[in-house]
Formats: structure tokens, C-alpha cells, sequence
């Protein structure tokens, strides 16, 4: 965190950050009018290695521990959002200036895969990542973070993050410097970057809040409906709980957070890691208690960040769980805003992450037809989350 405010030049306390913003008005002129006069950069030129000493340091390990002597995964998600931020800043580097003019802020997490369940809290963990995709404003990093455990570093986890770069006030884009691939494996990834791009674009125009459900979804919401027919009654009204089943309803937690002054990110709005930390504890709490064990993630995808959250605010968090495979089971969080004086609410996030646990889950069932909608949406988030693993 200290290596970013010393990059972006923003105050290290609260009381000063107006005077910080105000020095950073005057960074407008350095920005690029186009991208052909930024020069090109490699993806060398953003690698960066950062080292968790929870091995080796007891006061961080605290930091990090959880009540089952596990690593707190929501801290894990705090730290790669941080080290995509000095990724990208790393990639838009001018030396000839001392600040820069860039405001980086996280525009969504693409993915999140768990490639081992248990993360140590005794062990070292190394994160390793680099830009691997760029557009205009936009940069994608991904991230690697591996664990020391009996004499090796084992990988934990690979993330991809999408990220976005604004002018000083963080109002309007600015442009980043292009990448230039070297080699076959670089190709590979740069190629991949330009995937997910269209893959992102094809998701949000096939979005259940924008087209009908398939033919094949509407098959499947029939026949849920079907199975929840009172038999006796044969009314659309009368609904019936299959055996080892739970109405979506029922499966809901929900939280409050005031935003603090301590909870801001470089830019004095609401950390981004902090949020997703925040989220990701209510989702499991959901999914702990609607499989009645202990949860182990498997994948978070698909973090939009929608807008960002003002210091002061009043964060409302819902979590729901939407679908259920097995063991499986896959929870969305939404989160938004506040305002207690003019009672306006404005969705800041929606997180969708999926679980795993040793033991079949009983069934989650839709009622309404937006709960139906979310079912849909949850089983579309799991098969991709499959598909990837």
C-alpha cells in the first residue's frame, strides 16, 4: 500500500486527503492525448514477485488466521487486488515522472481458480503476475500465488483481474501504454486476453436482466415449477417443497457495513479488496450454513465493479444461494448503497462465487420467476466455472 500512495503521491492519513487531491489536479497535463505517443512495453516490464512471510512472521500470520487455523481467504483476495493495482502501475511507469497521472482501480475479477484447497497459515505463500492483455484504458493482469510446504512452492491459485485506467480525479479513461508479445507463450496469452474480452462481451448481451432464457432453461424452469405443484390442489398458487429441498427464500444472509475512513484505497473511495473480502465472508457464511460444513471455494468469477463506494456510505450486502449441484454449491453476493438521507439505493457489486463440501446439499428451489431467473444465472456461472477447472 505504501509503494502505491508513493506512486499515485496520496496522503498517508485522512485529515490530508483533500490537500493530496488537490496536488493531483495538476497531474491532467502529463497524461497521453493518444496511445501511439506512449511506448510500447513488455510483459516482462511488469513482473512482479511479493513474498507472504506467514511462515516466518507470527504478528502477520494473526493477521491472517482464521478461528479453524486456516488462512483467511478474504485477506488472500485483498492482497491480489493490491498487487494487480502495482502490476499495472509497473506496466504504465514513466521514469521522467516523479508521480503518476494515472488512477488504476479494479473494473472487475474475471476469474478466480482454486488449484488446492488448503492454504497453510504456517507456510510462505509467493504471488507472482504480469500484465498480459492490454486495450486502450484497459489492462488485464494475471497472478499466480504459490505456497512453500515441504521443502517446494506448490501452486495455490491462478487470478485474472481486469483493471482500468482513469484520469487524476478518476472520471474519465485514460490511456495506457500498448504490449507488444514476445514468443509463442506470450502470443498464447496475449490471444487469451482478447477471448475473454469478446467472452465478457457475449455474457452481458446474453444477460437474463436483457434477453429470455434458452429453450433448453425454459424446459428446466418448467419443470422445477412442475415438481412444486400441490398434486391435490392442481392451482398455480399451491406450492409444494420437494423432499430435501429448500425454497430459495430461505436461503438468504444478509450484512451492513459503514465505510470507514481505514477502509479506503489510494483514491479515498472504498478499498476494492475490502470489499471483496467483505463479500466473500457473508457468502461463505451462507453456504456454511445452508450445507451445514464447512465450505471449500472452488472459483469467484465475474466481479463487477460497478461503481465505486464512497467513504461514509452504508454498504448493504445480500447473499443468495442460487444453485446447487451435488456438493456443490454456488452463491451470489450483491452489494450496494445506501444513502440514509434520500433512502436511494445503487448497486456497487455483484460477486458469484462457488463452493464445494464433502457432503451432497439438499436441492435449491426458485418460487418467482426472478428467483428463476437467478437459478438460471447461477447454473450459467457453474458450468463456466466447470468448464475451467
Amino acid at each position: 500500500d505504501s509503494v502505491l500512495r508513493q506512486i499515485v503521491g496520496a496522503s498517508t492519513n485522512w485529515r490530508d486527503h483533500q490537500q493530496a487531491l488537490a496536488d493531483r489536479l495538476s497531474l491532467s497535463s502529463q497524461l497521453a492525448a493518444s496511445q501511439e505517443e506512449l511506448p510500447v512495453r513488455r510483459m516482462k516490464d511488469s513482473y512482479i514477485e511479493a513474498h507472504l512471510p506467514l511462515g516466518t512472521d507470527p504478528k502477520l500470520r494473526e493477521k491472517y488466521l482464521n478461528y479453524h487455523k486456516g488462512v483467511r481467504f478474504g485477506r488472500i483476495l485483498e492482497d491480489l487486488d493490491s498487487l494487480a493495482v502495482l502490476i499495472c502501475y509497473s506496466h504504465t511507469h514513466d521514469k521522467a515522472l516523479p508521480r503518476s497521472p494515472l488512477s488504476i482501480v479494479t473494473a472487475l475479477v474475471d476469474k478466480i481458480d482454486m488449484r488446492k484447497q488448503i492454504i497453510h497459515p504456517d507456510c510462505d505463500i509467493k504471488f507472482t503476475g504480469h500484465v498480459t492483455w492490454v486495450g486502450k484504458s484497459s489492462i488485464e493482469a494475471k497472478m499466480h500465488m504459490f505456497q512453500y510446504h515441504e521443502g517446494a512452492y506448490t501452486q495455490v491459485l491462478d487470478a485474472t483481474f481486469v483493471m482500468v485506467a482513469r484520469d487524476p480525479e478518476n472520471k474519465r479513461a485514460a490511456f495506457v501504454n500498448p504490449l507488444k508479445p514476445e514468443g509463442p507463450e506470450e502470443e498464447k496469452l496475449f490471444q487469451q486476453g482478447e477471448v475473454n474480452k469478446t467472452r465478457r462481451v457475449e455474457l452481458s448481451t446474453a444477460s437474463l436482466l436483457k434477453v429470455a432464457p434458452t429453450d433448453e432453461e425454459r424446459k428446466i424452469i418448467h419443470s422445477l415449477f412442475l415438481n412444486t405443484l400441490d398434486t391435490k390442489t392442481v392451482s398455480f398458487r399451491s406450492r409444494v417443497l420437494p423432499p430435501n429441498s429448500v425454497w430459495m427464500e430461505d436461503a438468504k444472509v444478509k450484512g451492513l457495513e459503514i465505510c470507514h475512513p481505514q477502509e479506503r484505497n489510494i483514491f479515498n473511495r472504498i478499498f476494492g479488496g475490502f470489499l471483496m473480502r467483505k463479500a466473500y465472508e457473508l457468502g461463505w457464511a451462507n453456504a456454511c450454513s445452508y450445507g451445514g460444513c464447512r465450505p471449500s471455494l472452488v472459483a469467484v468469477d465475474d466481479i463487477l465493479f460497478q461503481k465505486p463506494v464512497e467513504i461514509g456510505s452504508l454498504l448493504l450486502l445480500s447473499s443468495q444461494v442460487c444453485y446447487t449441484d451435488g456438493k456443490y454449491i454456488q452463491v451470489r453476493v450483491h452489494t450496494e448503497v445506501l444513502d440514509p438521507l434520500t433512502r436511494q439505493h445503487n448497486t456497487t457489486n455483484v460477486f458469484h462465487f462457488t463452493f464445494v463440501t464433502d457432503k451432497d446439499v439438499p436441492n435449491i428451489m426458485p418460487q418467482s420467476y426472478g428467483e428463476s431467473m437467478l437459478y438460471l444465472d447461477g447454473k450459467r456461472h457453474f458450468n463456466q466455472t466447470l468448464k475451467s477447472q
